[in-house]
């Protein structure tokens, strides 16, 4: 930097301070004290204006907005439909974005679209709260986040994942590495959130891919859907979808055989396998976190290999023990629901379609194993809720496929799924190893009737069954009722009811006594505890008397009694 004043007058003086070159005509010229302090250091680069960068800023954060939640393809779908009134559902984590994503909707979409923001779903994040929808009379539902993918009862829905972020050269060596150590196809499953970066994996594990013969031993998974529709509102029943840009629709099935190939739905992901190959012959490596998605994939195919990238930390996990150890747990859960005679149904869903078809079906299921059902509707069940029913021995939790799995040390009974219920209740069926989360799988399973037995039949199941729980040979009450001790059903409960009234001891242990009972009322009548004054004797009303007079220190009738004399 150099600063030159110029005088004709007199002879110049050079100076230099700080490697700053001066050069000053005037020897009087008085220089300020800050040129001094100027160096030959390189000229910064200028910084816009805070303005101009506040801008930049936004337009930065704008376009990530849009890239994240999709902004063009969720209006392009609202406008192919003519919604006029549309709910944005958010989980917690996402709860911070809402504003800035109904205001970019509301941009593009014009005032034409009514848009709602939803949170705090009634039941799990992860389905579409058709309930909560309602109360505004929405005619769409956009979720965002995580989804469980379940099918909706009334409302179509529109998904949209978001694109969390994966390394794609670490996870292509991790794949890599997994590779070599295996002969078996590798099956990629993920999470719905890395979708987004399935497509350049897949091209940058090509060349490693290919096996000499041509053939490719990794297959990848496909997203099943991107939106779904109501049964009543698709005809082709949710296969393909005439309407939206990908034309994706929502499939039930978990396995369907067809064209000589196995297809599975699950999570979220379609893919098929040769008809002459099982699931065993694969092995599946995971991208995502350890959530519950992840769990129904090891428990489902748990005799398969599995492994998990974690993209998070960038690496390969391989022990994936203790979630299979939750297989034991679950087996020990179906021993004990044997056992019950009571037995609660959960409502942990009002979306999911098929929910009323399987509840009835487990109503049926469990009057034909000759035990009595309650249905429970509390919204998000938790061990203080569950225990206002303690006559209940075990509970059959109804809800989606990745929040199946209820279990905690709190709950005084167990909570089982449909499925481990169907093992439970079901006269003579074992488990081979297989498991099944989705209870629409169930739906389209053969349904349980309540048959009357003869012959030979009838004399198999008067046979007393072995519990390993209570370690001896015990009765079933199907077993009692069909040997006449019970009469019909519709007389069970009020003679049930009359034989527990009777019951007048004081001394009984209504948890002794939770084993034998057949009924709530029944139960009831056992407990030590009824609420206050729960005996009667005198139906008639009493008279009203007349009640103390005075204070607390001193009533008059306390006052008027003459007080006794010591010596005496």
């Amino acid at each position: 930097m150099i600063y030159s004043f110029l005088r004709k007058e007199k002879a110049p003086r050079v100076g230099f301070q700080g490697g700053t070159h001066l050069s000053i005509r005037d020897p009087e010229t008085r220089i300020p004290a800050a040129l001094f302090r100027c160096d030959c250091s390189p000229k910064p680069k200028l910084s816009p204006p805070p303005l101009l960068r506040a801008k930049n800023q936004r337009s930065r954060s704008q376009m990530d907005l849009e890239n994240s939640y999709e902004i063009s393809r969720t209006v392009d779908f609202i406008r192919i439909r003519n919604y006029t009134k549309v709910v944005l559902q958010f989980p917690d984590e996402l709860l911070k974005d809402s504003a800035s994503v109904c205001k970019a909707l509301r941009r593009e979409l014009g005032k034409s679209v009514r848009v709602y923001v939803m949170a705090d779903t009634a039941y799990n994040s992860c389905c579409v709260d058709e309930i909560g929808a309602s109360h505004v009379g929405a005619e769409c539902v956009v979720h965002y986040g995580h989804a469980c993918m379940s099918p909706t009862s009334n409302l179509p829905a529109l998904f949209v994942f978001g694109k969390a972020l994966l390394d794609i050269s670490a996870c292509a060596e991790g794949l890599r590495a997994f590779l070599s150590t295996t002969e078996k196809t590798t099956l990629v499953l993920y999470g719905l959130e890395y979708a987004h970066a399935i497509q350049d994996l897949q091209e940058a594990l090509t060349e490693v891919t290919v096996s000499p013969n041509g053939n490719s031993n990794v297959q990848y998974a496909e997203v099943a859907c991107l939106f779904i529709d109501p049964p009543e509102n698709n005809n082709s029943k949710h296969e393909k979808s005439d309407h939206g840009d990908d034309g994706k629709g929502l499939q039930y099935h978990f396995c369907k055989r067809e064209d000589f190939s196995c297809k599975y739905h699950l999570g979220g992901l379609n893919w098929s396998i040769p008809a002459d190959r099982k699931m065993e012959d694969y092995d599946i490596c995971w991208i995502g976190n350890d959530n519950s998605a992840f769990a129904n994939i090891v428990l489902t195919f748990n005799n398969s290999e599995i492994v998990r990238y974690d993209a998070d930390e960038n690496k390969m996990v391989k022990d994936v023990s203790h979630l299979k150890r939750v297989l034991k747990r679950r087996y020990f859960l179906v021993e004990k629901a044997k056992d019950a005679n009571i037995v609660g149904i959960l409502v942990g869903t009002l979306g999911v379609a098929g929910y009323l078809h399987i509840i009835q079906q487990l109503k049926e299921l469990i009057e034909g194993a000759g035990k009595k059902s309650y249905t429970l509707v509390m919204g998000r069940p938790g061990s203080h809720k569950l225990a206002n029913f303690p006559e209940c021995e075990v509970f059959v939790y109804v809800s989606c496929a990745q929040t199946a799995l209820l279990d905690s040390k709190d709950f005084l009974a167990p909570v089982i799924t449909p499925f481990e219920a169907m093992l439970a209740f079901t006269k003579g069926r074992q488990w081979t190893g297989e498991y099944l989360l989705d209870f629409q799988d169930l739906i389209s399973s053969t349904q349980p009737a309540v048959v009357t037995k003869q012959g030979n039949e009838l004399e198999e199941e008067e046979e007393a069954r072995f519990s390993f729980i209570k370690g001896g040979y015990v009765e079933d009450t199907a077993t009692s009722q069909e040997n006449g001790e019970v009469d019909d059903s519709t007389s069970a409960l009020v003679k049930a009811t009359e034989k527990a009234m009777t019951l007048k001891s004081q001394d009984t242990d209504a948890v002794l006594y939770k084993g034998s009972a057949k009924s709530g009322s029944e139960y009831f009548s056992a407990r030590s505890y009824q609420g206050l004054n729960p005996d009667y004797e005198n139906p008639l009303p009493q008279s009203y008397v007349i009640g103390r007079k005075g204070r607390a220190s001193g009533y008059k009738d306390e006052i008027e009694k003459p007080e006794s004399d010591p010596a005496a």
